[in-house]
This record gives structure tokens, sequence and C-alpha cells, in this order.
């Protein structure tokens, strides 16, 4: 078991789903133990307190926004950028239309780190200081981010202003639907739940070690291509059910089991969105959410390589599991979003 494990493990019960918050007192409970000031008191105590947000410039709280002085991101390949600048998602072109170009469709992680004005080594058109850092890795599992968070650890560790972005598992609610039906569907949503636990655990580790994270839950497989593919495979048997099922398991847990405060932990829900995106494709300015749009095998997917007379923008998924440039916009704003929004 590696080091980082070992710290998530022995720190879970430190940082368990929150609390409830102890009960406030209402009116009703003090009404009759402390005395009502005069109207006097009360008017003196108005002018004290006016004289006071006076003084302080009109502000009734003080508190510096968090603002990242590094990115580091762990996960799958929805995080990963190759040393050429390539997703796996629909990569861009420049307007020769054979030319990469990384900056026209950037992925989530990229989104996040340009809140702050950084780039990653992978996409660095302009050749700025790099302060973004990707450690994922293409398959990886939940279990595999213990080692991407060891190499940091190892090359000493995360700094109070570093902003960390974490998104895995849905390699692991792939590998387990294989099984089926050799094992059966209760079995394989308690080993959903559990890999969600396990999620929770790694965000919770990063914690202790000094970092704030900002954590993606996984898409809702039940929209996937996937999904598609295999109800179509399998007449009679709603496939796209139980991935739904089983990628409910994995997020349930993971909401449950991650330190819920937002100082240190930002969670974005992108099974939310997905499931939105399901019910009125339209809304988001899709065409097609069921059908992969790359008709190549990623991360080699350009906007040259496309079903003919598509868009990425208008399609959910590049392929069977990794979402297109409509998906990882999605999960771009709402990570974005997060990284503004919390008292980091």
């Amino acid at each position: 078991m590696t080091a980082f494990r070992r710290l998530s493990e022995r720190l879970f019960d430190r940082f368990p789903a929150a609390a409830p918050l102890p009960m406030q007192p209402t009116a009703a409970t003090v009404s009759h133990s402390i005395p009502r000031p005069g109207r006097r008191l009360r008017n003196a105590w108005a002018l004290a307190a006016a004289t006071l947000l006076a003084a302080c410039g009109g502000s009734t709280t003080q508190f510096d926004p968090f603002v990242a002085q590094r990115v580091i991101s762990f996960g799958d390949e929805a995080s990963v950028i190759t040393a050429n600048g390539r997703y796996w998602s629909v990569n861009g072109l420049k307007a020769d239309n054979l030319t990469l170009d990384c900056s026209v469709r950037p992925i989530w992680i990229q989104q996040v780190a340009g809140v702050y004005g950084f780039v990653f080594a992978g996409c660095n058109p302009n050749n700025i200081e790099v302060k973004a850092f990707t450690y994922a890795v293409a398959g990886a599992r939940v279990s595999d981010l213990a080692a991407q968070i060891n190499t940091v650890v190892a090359a000493g560790g995360f700094r109070e202003k570093d902003l960390i972005t974490a998104f895995a598992g849905v390699n692991d609610i792939v590998d387990l639907y294989r099984q089926f039906p050799a094992t059966g569907e209760a079995a394989l949503v308690a080993a959903a739940r559990e890999r969600g636990r396990q999620m929770a655990l790694v965000v919770n580790g990063i914690v202790a070690l000094g970092g704030r994270v900002i954590v993606s839950n996984i898409p809702d497989m039940q929209f996937s291509a996937l999904a598609a593919v295999e109800n179509a495979a399998n007449p009679g048997s709603d496939r796209a059910a139980l991935l739904g099922r089983m990628s409910r398991a994995f997020n349930e847990q993971l909401g449950v089991s991650v330190l819920l405060d937002g100082r240190f932990v930002g969670l974005a829900q992108l099974d939310l969105t997905i499931q939105a995106m399901g019910r009125s494709p339209a809304s988001f300015g899709l065409v097609d959410i069921s059908t992969p749009i790359c008709i190549v095998a990623l991360p080699e997917c350009t906007t040259a390589t496309l079903r003919p007379f598509t868009d990425a923008n208008t399609y959910l998924w590049a392929d069977e599991t990794r979402m297109s440039s409509a998906g990882q916009n999605q999960l771009g704003s709402l990570a974005a979003d997060r990284a503004r929004r919390n008292p980091f």
C-alpha cells in the first residue's frame, strides 16, 4: 500500500461526510433567558454598528479570495494533455484544417487553470511560464490516483495555494459493467458504491496533505453512447438503466463520504448536468446525446475526423465513454465556477 493511500485511510474518519450542525437556538428557546434590550439600548447598538460599518468602508465581511499559485490535476484520460497537445476528446485544428491547435477546444482542466491565467506544458503556444500540471493517465481507475499523488508528494508535496482537480471513476464503472451478467446487479452496484467511497478517500487525503480540491463526480452513464450501444446489442435488457444505477451508486457514495467543507473541497456535479442534457438536449444546443461523433480512435480524433456534416459542439460524446467538446465545456464551466466561488 502506498504512503498516500495509508494516509488517506487513516484520515478518512477525520474527514467524514459532513456532520449535522449543532442545533441553533431559536427565539422561543432564548426569549425567556435573555432580557430584551430597551429601545434606547437597541438604538445605541444600532448607532455603534453603523459607525463601525462606516469606519470599515461599508463592508460587513472581510475575506481574501483564493488565488491559486499552481493547478495540479489527477485522474484518467479526461484530464490528460499529451506532450504534443492532444486530448482524449475532439482536438481542434488551425484554419488550414490540418495543423493541430490545442488552444481552440480546451478541456476542462484548462478551463480551471485559465481562471488564473495558467497553462499546461502540453498546450503552451505562447511559451509562458507553466503553472499548471497534469499527472492524469489514460485508462486510470480510482485506485491508480494514489500513485499519481505520490509523484507530487515525492517532489515536495502540496503548497498552501495549490488548487487540485480530480476526476476518475468512469473506467471503474465500465470495468464493473463488463462483468454483467456473470456477476449480478446487486454485487456490481455495491462495488460501484465502494469505488465512490475510495474516490472520496483520495480527495480527503489530498486535503490532509494541504491541497484544495475541485472534484467532479462521474457522468450518469445511463445517457452515454455506451449505454445506447449496449441497449441495441441486448434487446429486452435495459443495460442503460443498469449503467445509470451503477453511476448513481458511485456518485452517491462519493458525495456522502467526501469532506463537505467549501474551504477545502468543491464538488462539481457533472451527473446532474448530463441528466439535464438527456432530458432536454436542445436546451444545451445539442442535437445528439447517444452517438459517438469521432470516426477514429482517441486521442487522434480532430474536427477533420468526425461523422460527416456534424459539429463537436452539438454531440455529447466523442466515443462511447469519453465526452466531446460539448461535454468537456460543461464540466469545465462547473469546475471553473467552483474555483471562483469556493472560499478556499
